[in-house]
């Protein structure tokens, strides 16, 4: 490991700076810490409210992440309140928050690490706490405590593992009172701790002995292969991701019973050499590599075992019976280990690991899916390097037990906001660049779903997608060039959003062509496009959300974008209004069809939607204009003064009608046609 601290980029005075650029030192470092991992402080002198210097402990705030931290995520507490706990012989976890919570400079400050006190009473002013993959492969071996010993002599204190909290902390801090001249505090199955009188010394001492850590098990581990090949499990590459996108649906669907997730499936090269080795399936099951890995990836991971002739069916027979299996042991898990005061959680895995196919991760979003996949990668690095050292160990289930159902963990839970209206739900947006499918998009992702955007047009896909993962988070957004009328395309596109999220709940079926012309004037070739896009087209996508929904057995929610001239055909509008009037019968079709496996379908009709739109090409506006004998100057004037309401419709509007039939609010509605045209008579459905 490099230590990165550059003396021309760390800042030279201020403490506060340097504390923020240690701690994204080590932030960066994803062996050191992964996503909200770890933690750092500093001791220094602040005013308090009446303008008086006080000695006050700077910590990383709770649920802050190391890698992006600024200086207001760290809450400030009085040194002088907090170190009065440390003549205390006992403390609760809720009697310490609420202490802590009266020590803050500030009440609005974000809440303290549940680490603070750990920091407080280690009396040194720069203190760093990470949970480094080669420190945690050395602790989680069967011969821990000697490992240590013979790298570090008395170097470090060596504390076993206590769940973090007063009793962890205190006992750390009478380690090293009675041990001053320590460099480090490592704790069993959890971490290192180091310090110094300023930011870089505890940053230099923290990378020196992680370097002493991770040169001891290359020296020890070089001549010992751990993860031994089962060539019986090797799946070509093409195949395996056929295999895998089939089967992604169902694993949501199994795994989705209590509340929806969104999937992430992994097949890197460590998930290979894991899942495909004769040893994968037993350490699998010896449990996570650190306290903080059990809320992400809980105690175990899902083991699909397989045969040695891989087919879908038989897969999914087998993903059936082993996820009842995990949720059965779970429940024994559960039922052995609690004492009664907590509700039992969401009994399904986090990690689900298929033998020749690779990884399935999960998650409330695609974040939580990415976490728990990050984790698990650096759980393989740690189960390696501690077998080619010594035997891989972990916390016992009671342990385990402790930290799922940590009551400081579950009140985090009660603090978190409501669920946006379509959180964890995954939708698939075809024409989606521009107009009404742009107005949706934005609407979507802001109500919090997953969105796979579609779209002819490159560019403006690619754009959307960067400014609403730029807006909501990496990951939510997933661009993809599709031209509806062609199965390769679509293919391709369910394929992506099988493996990136799992499966589909919404489909706004949106893509169409405008051409112009009357009957008997039309060409050929106009007309078959129109019909290839605006009918076909919908059949097409939809026929693939259909089988994919079903196949999820989750339900779903289908959205047609139609037009007024379902209803009410226009003049020179023939081959539109035709072609729409087939979506909509074929709309009603899928209402028909659908409804017995919870998929609902619906179609809206705008009228005029000019903002955005690629359909009002210069063509377009020009024959329009002349059927309605106004200049194109006055079209869109006219559009409006011809609503009942005299109002302007925008992809907005239609975007607020979708999002009604996408949500729950619709969940016994199929089959209905809603106008989104300001009251247009003719238009008015029958």
């Amino acid at each position: 490991m490099k230590n990165l601290w550059s003396g021309s980029k760390s800042p030279r005075k201020k403490e506060m700076d340097l504390l923020v650029y240690q701690s994204r030192l080590i932030g960066a470092d994803s062996s050191l810490v992964v996503w909200g991992g770890g933690n750092t402080s500093i001791k220094t002198v602040r005013k308090d409210f009446r303008d008086r210097d006080t000695s006050v402990l700077l910590v990383k705030g709770s649920g802050s992440d190391l890698k992006t931290i600024d200086p207001k995520d760290f809450p400030s507490l009085r040194m002088e309140d907090v170190l009065a706990l440390f003549d205390k012989t006992d403390m609760t976890d809720d009697d310490m928050v609420t202490y802590l919570g009266q020590c803050m400079l500030n009440p609005k400050d974000p809440r303290p690490s549940i680490e603070t006190l750990l920091h407080a009473f280690l009396p040194y002013k720069s203190v760093i706490h990470s949970h480094a993959d080669a420190i945690v492969s050395l602790t989680n071996t069967t011969e821990a405590k000697q490992i240590l010993e013979d790298i570090y002599g008395r170097d470090v204190s060596i504390i076993e593992y206590i769940r973090p909290g007063f009793t962890l902390s205190k006992k750390v801090g009478l380690a090293v009172q009675n041990n001053p001249n320590v460099l480090g505090v490592i704790l069993m199955n959890h971490g290192l701790f180091t310090w110094g009188n300023d930011p870089k010394q505890a940053y230099d001492r923290h990378i020196d002995l992680v370097n002493k850590a991770e040169t001891y098990a290359k020296t020890k581990g070089k001549s010992k292969k751990v993860f031994t090949s089962n060539t019986k499990l090797q799946i070509a590459r093409k195949t395996r991701k056929q295999i895998a996108s089939y089967i992604s649906p169902t694993i949501r669907g199994l795994i989705s019973n209590n509340q929806s997730m969104v999937l992430r499936y992994d097949d890197s090269p460590d998930i290979l050499e894991f899942v495909n080795s004769k040893e994968g399936q037993e350490l699998s099951q010896v449990g996570p590599a650190t306290p903080d890995h059990t809320l992400q990836t809980k105690i175990k991971p899902l083991w699909v075992p397989i045969s040695k002739s891989v087919d879908n069916q038989s897969l999914v027979k087998q993903l059936m019976s082993s996820v009842n299996e995990y949720v059965d042991a779970y429940i024994r898990w559960y039922k052995t280990n609690t004492d009664g005061n907590h509700k039992m959680l969401d009994p399904y895995p986090r990690v689900i690991l298929i033998p020749g196919i690779g990884m399935w991760t999960t998650g409330k979003d695609y974040k939580s899916a990415l976490i728990a996949g990050d984790i698990y990668h650096h759980t393989i690095k740690v189960l390696k390097t501690a077998e080619s050292i010594g035997q891989y160990t972990s916390l016992s289930d009671k342990d385990s037990y402790d930290v799922e159902y940590w009551p400081m963990e579950l009140y985090k839970l009660t603090l978190a906001p409501p669920e946006l209206e379509l959180a964890r739900k995954i939708t698939m947006i075809t024409g989606a660049a521009n107009g009404i499918g742009k107005a949706i998009a934005e609407r979507f992702a802001y109500e919090g779903s997953h969105l796979l955007i579609a779209d002819v047009d490159h560019d403006g896909i690619h754009r959307l997608s960067e400014d609403l993962n730029r807006k909501y988070g990496n990951g939510r957004v997933t661009p993809v060039v599709m031209d509806v009328t062609k199965e390769s395309d679509i293919n391709n596109a369910f394929h992506i959003l099988r493996t990136t999220y799992g499966g589909l709940d919404v489909l706004v079926s949106n893509a169409g062509v405008a051409p112009v012309g009357a009957i008997d004037e039309i060409a050929i070739s106009e007309w078959n496009r129109a019909f290839n896009v605006n009918t076909t087209g919908h059949f097409l996508v939809s026929r693939e959300a259909v089988r994919l929904m079903k196949q999820q057995k989750l339900g779903g929610s289908i959205v047609f974008i139609g037009t007024r001239n379902i209803p009410a055909p226009g003049k020179d509008f023939g081959a539109y209004s035709a072609s729409k009037a087939a979506e909509a019968q074929l709309a009603r079709v899928l209402a028909i069809e659908s409804a017995e496996h919870g998929i609902r379908c619906n179609i809206i009709n705008p009228d005029a939607i000019f903002e955005g739109s690629n359909l009002w090409s210069v063509e377009v506006r020009r024959q329009r204009a002349k059927a309605h004998g106004v200049s194109i100057k006055e079209l869109e004037q006219f559009y409006q003064k011809r609503n009942l309401l005299n109002v302007r419709i925008t992809g907005a509007d239609v975007a607020e009608a979708t999002l009604f039939f996408a949500s729950s609010r619709t969940s016994k509605t199929t089959g209905a046609m809603h106008p989104v045209d300001g009251g247009i008579r003719d238009a008015f459905p029958r």
